[in-house]
Order: structure tokens, then C-alpha cells, then sequence
């Protein structure tokens, strides 16, 4: 224990086998050992004591739209990652859309990496994208490092990242199964889309009508069917719908490697709070109505769900046409990845959860997804990577103190539990009260071991 350089004290850490008091030794940015809260402190060490504010592992946020370059005045590496860093978060995933170019290619992949190289708060991460043609250049971009691949299987909202058809999507899964991969859908069947009420005015349970669960459910259970017989590993984003939990779990009885992830939106407001053109809501698949989302959180304690994620997914501000209120014009995305812990924390507490709950879905979960083997847990030798929360402080969501660049959110007004006092990555604050320091964040890649889930 000589070479520890650092001791983080509190009467509430969030270990793997519960939360208990503890003193968190950290040498060369990993995580040395987790003692005693009596333990005396190793010679030349610095003491951190944050009393009775929880020790979390830094989440891990593997749904990301960072959107640049091409689409910066979006967002940002920058503007992102520091989001982030003041939000708890310590690593995340960027998705290969809405930039340009979109990643689907081991040329936008290092144009991507380029961007990012000197800006990123927290550690940064890239998934490709499947699309018509590059078949060929899934092989390549799993090599270069990505943790997967995402799809739609409907209009994905931009046009240079269009959607698989069913053959498409067959050899697009069979491809990526080959060669040990993940596939990541957005799944919405398109035709049960299109045959729905299109959305247009203020109103908003005409938008919900025009993105009904059935889209959603029929979508998982093709995609089943299709890894069943492929033995392929899929993943499915931003499960709105608990209509498909019962599919989810058959599937997972019967052999099929499906993980499925939900989003704080979904888990913490509903359709019955949404105000008639208050656009700042829209997402897609949309936020439903109460008794969806008790069943959501059903599927989060059984382990139905795996991990909870942001889908951040900002625009500039008129896009999200707030002067109209027209949801079938406004762009769909929710901005929420500095508020994503605070507001699953705000609704686990009242549903009974714990803190340790809210680590494995938002730090162990995620990790275990893209097999970030040194992320996701309080343990020896992992990063020494730390969110420090006040549970029982409150704030009101300003969307003026975020530090997202288009600082539009679905949560501002709203007063939530939980103050993220402070963030470590690999034993070096990166956020303090709010206030970030220079970028220390790196560009990671997959590792080279396969079956993370």
C-alpha cells in the first residue's frame, strides 16, 4: 500500500456487495483496495473524507448523441463530455449518428476520433453503424475498435443514415455475428408506423397515437426470431414499451443473447404530464402513460431490462419548434445527460430502490455491455472512477446551469433528489460542484476479449 496516492472516506460506499463504510485506496488512477473506514491512511497518502455523501462507481453512458462533427452546433465533444463530467458520468459511448459523416466507415471512424482528440471531459467511446452498403466495412470498423453497431429499421430521423431493410438487416446480423459483434437496434416496425395516425399539431397524445407500442413489440419479437437463428447478439435501445417484457424474458429462457436497455425519460415522466405543445418531450419511441412505466420499473428489478442509459439526443433549440408546439415538425430527442442520475435516483428512492440498485443499472449494466472490464464497479483494480452524490439534497432543474450546449430539457422546472457533489476519472477530479476542470478524458476502444453479455 505504499504507492497509494489517494483516499476517498465515506460512510456510504457503493460496493459490488452492498453499501457500507469504507476508505477507497487509489494508486495509478485504478482502484488499490477498498478498507475499513477506520483504516488508517498509508503514509504520504491524501485524505478525501466526503462524510455521509455516497461513493457511486462513475456511470457509464453508453447511448450517446454527440453529434459532431457536422452537426456541432447540436452539441459537442466539449459541450457533451463536460455535460457528462458534471452529471457523474465518467465514460460513454457516442452513437455514429446524427454527425457527419455518420461512423460507418474506418475513415469517419478516425475523422470522429479526430475531432474528439484534445476536447473530451470523461472517457469517450465510438459505436458503427450498419447501413445499406458497407456490409464490407463492419469487419474492419470492429477492428478498429468500435463496441458494435447500431441500426434502425425505420427512417432514423437523418438521411445519410438510412435505415436496413429485413434482408438487410438479416445480413447485416449474420455479418456481425461472425465475427463475435453486437448489434444495437432501434426497434419500431416501420409499416405498423406508417399505417398509424401521422403526427402533426399541439396535442400530445397525437403523437403518442402515431407511435403505438405494437410498433415496438412486433419489432423485438422479429428481431428475436432473427437471433435465435443466427446466434447472434443483439441489444435493443431505448425500450419504451413493457408490452415486450414478457417477450424479452421468453426470448432469454430460451437461449437468445438479447440485453435491452431503457432511459431515465421513459422511467420518470409521463404521457399523462406532457403538456399539449410542449415539444421539449418528444422522443421516439415516445414517453407513456404511468401504467407503462411501473411495468418498465417491474422489468428493471427482475433484470428483465439491463442497464438504464441517456439517449441523449439534443438539437439546436428550433428545431425542437417550441414556439409551435407542433410535435409532427419538432425533432425527437430528449436532452438529459448531466440530470440522467439525479432523475432515476428521484424515482428509485420513492419506489423503494436502493443506490446500489441505481449503480448496476447505470454503471455495472452498461459496462457489462460494450465488456469494459476496468469501468462499472467499486473494486480492486478497476478505474478509480467516482461520482460523489448528496442522496437526500435537492435542487430544481435550471436548464441555464446545464451545461449541455442547447440548454432545452423535458426536466426543467422539475426538483429532483440527488446532488452530484463530484467526479473522478482514474483518481483526478473532473468535476467539483459543477465546475469542470481542462479535459482529461481519453478516447477508448473495445477490448479484445468477445461475449461480454
Amino acid at each position: 500500500m505504499s504507492d497509494v496516492e489517494l483516499v476517498l472516506r465515506s460512510t456510504r460506499v457503493v460496493t459490488p456487495e452492498g453499501e457500507r463504510p469504507a476508505a477507497v485506496a487509489v494508486s495509478g488512477g485504478r482502484i488499490a483496495d477498498v478498507l475499513p473506514y477506520e483504516a488508517e491512511v498509508p503514509a504520504g497518502a491524501r485524505l478525501v473524507d466526503i462524510g455521509d455523501d455516497a461513493l457511486l462507481p462513475g456511470l457509464v453512458d453508453t447511448h450517446v448523441h454527440v453529434n459532431d462533427p457536422g452537426r456541432t452546433e447540436w452539441e459537442g465533444f466539449e459541450t457533451a463530455t463536460r455535460a457528462a463530467a458534471a452529471g457523474g458520468v465518467t465514460t460513454l459511448v457516442d452513437m455514429p449518428l446524427n454527425s457527419i459523416p455518420p461512423t460507418t466507415t474506418v475513415a469517419a471512424l478516425t475523422t470522429k476520433r479526430n475531432t474528439a482528440f484534445d476536447k473530451v471531459h470523461v472517457d469517450v467511446g465510438f459505436w458503427g453503424g450498419a447501413v445499406p452498403g458497407n456490409l464490407k466495412d463492419l469487419q474492419p470498423l470492429y477492428d478498429a475498435g468500435v463496441f458494435g453497431f447500431k441500426c434502425f429499421l425505420l427512417h432514423s430521423g437523418v438521411d445519410e443514415f438510412p435505415q436496413l431493410s429485413p434482408a438487410e438487416l438479416e445480413a447485416a446480423m449474420g455479418e456481425i455475428a461472425s465475427f463475435g459483434g453486437l448489434l444495437i437496434v432501434h426497434a419500431e416496425d416501420p409499416q405498423l408506423i406508417d399505417s398509424a395516425p401521422r403526427p402533426h399539431g399541439r396535442k400530445y397524445a397525437d403523437f403518442l397515437a402515431s407511435r403505438p407500442r405494437a410498433a415496438e413489440d412486433t419489432a423485438i419479437g422479429q428481431l428475436i426470431a432473427l437471433a435465435k437463428r443466427l446466434d447472434a447478439r443483439v441489444h435493443v435501445l431505448h425500450l419504451s414499451s413493457s408490452d415486450a417484457l414478457p417477450l424479452i424474458a421468453a426470448a432469454r429462457r430460451d437461449g437468445v443473447r438479447l440485453t435491452v436497455e431503457s432511459c431515465p425519460h421513459y422511467l420518470t415522466l409521463t404521457a399523462e404530464e406532457v403538456p399539449d405543445g410542449a415539444t421539449e418531450f418528444k422522443c421516439c419511441p415516445p414517453i407513456r402513460e404511468a401504467g407503462n412505466q411501473d411495468a418498465l420499473w417491474r422489468g428493471l428489478a427482475d433484470g428483465t431490462i439491463d442497464c438504464v442509459v441517456s439517449d441523449h439526443s439534443p438539437s439546436t433549440v428550433d428545431l425542437k419548434r417550441l414556439d409551435t408546439g407542433d410535435f409532427g415538425q419538432a425533432w425527437g430527442g430528449i436532452s438529459s445527460l448531466q440530470l440522467g442520475l439525479p432523475a432515476i435516483w428521484t424515482e428509485a428512492r420513492r419506489r423503494g430502490h436502493s443506490l446500489s440498485d441505481v449503480a448496476r443499472w447505470m454503471s455495472t449494466g452498461p459496462a457489462r455491455l460494450v465488456g469494459l472490464s476496468g469501468k462499472g464497479v467499486i473494486a480492486p483494480g478497476r478505474d478509480a472512477d467516482f461520482a460523489v452524490l448528496a442522496p437526500e439534497e435537492t435542487f430544481t432543474v435550471d436548464p441555464a446551469a446545464l451545461h449541455h450546449r442547447n440548454q432545452v430539457t423535458a426536466y426543467a422546472g422539475r426538483t429532483l433528489h440527488g446532488v452530484v457533489r463530484a467526479t473522478w476519472l482514474r483518481g483526478q477530479l473532473i468535476a467539483d460542484r459543477g465546475v469542470t476542470t481542462r479535459p482529461r478524458g481519453r478516447l477508448i476502444a473495445r477490448e479484445r476479449h468477445e461475449e461480454h453479455a
